[in-house]
């Protein structure tokens, strides 16, 4: 009899864990599905406004060139996906350019849109909210909020040689490698500080970039403009942006049209 009890309980147990096993792989799956499925979305949408929006004014065509750079990014990344973790790095190309998308739109003195889900690499790095003008290494270089023929360049935000860089428009796309006027590392130092820093020039600079940095500031005095760089972005960006808004109807295809 304990014989049979002691197999009993055993059998019991080994069902039990077979059932939480089962639960867990099925609970990853649907994780996984999620993830998938929410980076599908963005993609697709980036896909409808690359595909139908063109604008001549240069500043808005280089925004839509950025934004197709980052829809063929996502589609190869969606492509090669396998985990959580490479899904949302997908869901993050699409979003930095639909981010492109609405600055074209701005360009062309149209309706951005909705807002979009935060970026995860910009997070803290805040926004320039005045025009920003200065010379280093005898190259001249402008950024400001808006788009104009000085500065056709939009950046959504991000950090570059580990420094944060605001969301704006800029002359030269500064956040490159080669730092565009061909800068070196020292130079696209010294840039920064020229373009963000309160200390240099007397033309204003980002206040975005400012707040930004100080709500980075961690509890140890440090500067962690970003936190760890973990999370999705923003949750699964529903509301006005995940309905007819940008799916279909009033801004999904053709022109973009009537009511947006």
């Amino acid at each position: 009899m304990k014989v049979f009890l002691l197999v009993l309980v055993v059998l019991i147990l080994i069902g039990l864990i077979v059932a939480w096993r089962r639960g867990s792989a099925a609970r990853e799956q649907r994780h996984l599905d999620d993830a998938r499925a929410d980076a599908q979305r963005w993609y697709e949408r980036l896909g409808g406004q690359v595909m139908n929006l063109h604008g001549d004014d240069p500043a808005a065509r280089q925004a839509l060139s950025d934004a197709s750079e980052r829809y063929n990014a996502a589609g190869s990344q969606l492509q090669q996906a396998k985990t959580a973790r490479q899904f949302a790095l997908a869901r993050e190309s699409a979003l930095e350019g639909l981010s492109y998308v609405r600055a074209a739109r701005t360009a062309m003195g149209i309706d951005p849109g909705p807002e979009l889900p935060p970026l995860a690499s910009a997070q803290g790095a805040g926004a320039l909210t005045r025009e920003r003008e200065v010379n280093v290494q005898g190259h001249h270089y402008k950024a400001g909020p808006q788009p104009g023929s000085d500065t056709p360049y939009y950046y959504p935000g991000g950090r570059v040689q580990g420094r944060p860089v605001p969301a704006g428009w800029y002359s030269t796309p500064v956040w490159k490698t080669a730092l565009g006027a061909g800068a070196g590392a020292l130079g696209g130092l010294l840039l920064f500080d020229a373009l963000f820093s309160p200390a240099f020039g007397d033309t204003g600079y980002g206040e975005g970039y400012a707040d930004g940095f100080a709500e980075g500031n961690d509890a140890d005095g440090g500067n962690d403009f970003a936190g760890d760089g973990s999370g999705d972005g923003g949750g699964d960006g529903g509301g006005d942006f995940g309905g007819g808004d940008w799916g279909g109807g009033d801004f999904g295809g053709g022109d973009f049209g009537g009511d947006f």
